[in-house]
């Protein structure tokens, strides 16, 4: 037993180094060039990530600019239908409107006659019309009406009717044609 105390003694007693100041410069030296190490390193370890990031990054934004080139050719090929269907639309509207016209009005030409007012009146437009007026034949009577003028015609003692001439041009003329009174 004797043996291990004076070996720890001796351990104990062992001087411990002293730092110099070029011992401080070794150690400071040591630790300045581990942190630059640690940064550097980390540094390349992040371009590394990021350049892994890049691959897939490349991959996605070409997977997009195809994707977005394919919905362009679609835009523009519904354009071109939304286009197409639009004129035939307004073709349809325009036929429908000459056989069906807006409620009481009417488009009448030159030397046609028409039955106007749920089949009370019939109305002529007799010639082209002139430049302020035009002359109608409203049940076998010639009138010269001008363009907002109002004519008030009794067919029969129960029912009142109106004519009235919106406009007119040397092509056409448009008339509203309404009774009131006993319904046929």
């Amino acid at each position: 037993m004797s043996d291990r105390t004076s070996a720890s003694r001796a351990t104990a007693n062992r001087p411990r180094p002293r730092l110099t100041s070029d011992n401080r410069l070794v150690i400071i030296a040591a630790c300045v060039i581990t942190v630059v190490c640690i940064l550097v390193g980390g540094h390349l370890y992040g371009r590394y990530l990021s350049s892994l990031d890049l691959g897939g990054r490349d991959n996605a934004i070409g997977q997009l600019v195809a994707q977005n080139q394919s919905i362009k050719r679609q835009l523009d090929t519904m354009s071109a239908r939304a286009t197409e269907l639009d004129v035939k639309l307004k073709q349809v509207q325009a036929s429908l409107d000459t056989i069906m016209p807006t409620k009481d009005t009417y488009k009448i030409e030159p030397n046609q006659s028409l039955v106007v007012a749920n089949g009370h009146l019939t109305v002529g437009l007799v010639g082209a019309p002139g430049n302020d007026s035009v002359t109608l034949n409203i049940d076998g009577k010639q009138q010269s009406v001008g363009a907002g003028q109002v004519i008030t015609v009794a067919p029969d003692p129960s029912t009142n009717c109106q004519v009235q001439v919106q406009s007119f041009d040397m092509f056409k003329a448009v008339l509203v044609a309404s009774c009131s009174g006993a319904k046929p």
